[in-house]
């Protein structure tokens, strides 16, 4: 297995993506603008396509450091949903709960963003292990 591999990237980038798209457009869209505090005019105003492609690229990379890590330890499928898991777990999750705590945010929009990044690291990691088999 490469170091880096352009499909698994790809497609597990898309993965975590396609989880994004769901978890805040369709299951969280109204809970997630609630808790984050923003109108709908708001929403509107931004950028969508350079923040889309931003999220995209952040994704990607993300993507990229998880698949070096199983290209250097190239370990079984389970181990690899555990790394995807832990990652999101053990480093995304607190990350943000620190970033929340100070800016004051709302409980539901930690757990909605929480949530987002652990499904989407397990998509991720789903899809590597398809590539892995």
């Amino acid at each position: 297995m490469n170091d880096f591999a352009l499909w698994p990237v790809l497609a597990g980038t898309a993965a975590f993506f396609i989880v994004g798209a769901l978890w805040y457009g369709v299951i969280f869209a109204k809970p997630w603008q609630r808790a984050a505090g923003l109108t709908n005019r708001q929403l509107q105003a931004g950028n969508m396509g350079l923040i889309f492609g931003l999220a995209f690229l952040f994704e990607m990379l993300i993507a990229m450091v998880l698949w070096h890590l199983l290209a250097r330890t190239d370990p079984k499928p389970f181990v690899v949903m555990m790394m995807a898991m832990g990652f999101a777990l053990g480093v995304m999750i607190p990350a943000i709960g620190v970033n929340y705590l100070f800016l004051r945010k709302p409980l539901a929009l930690f757990l909605i963003d929480a949530g987002h990044f652990l499904v989407g690291m397990a998509a991720m990691g789903g899809v590597f292990v398809w590539f892995r088999s």
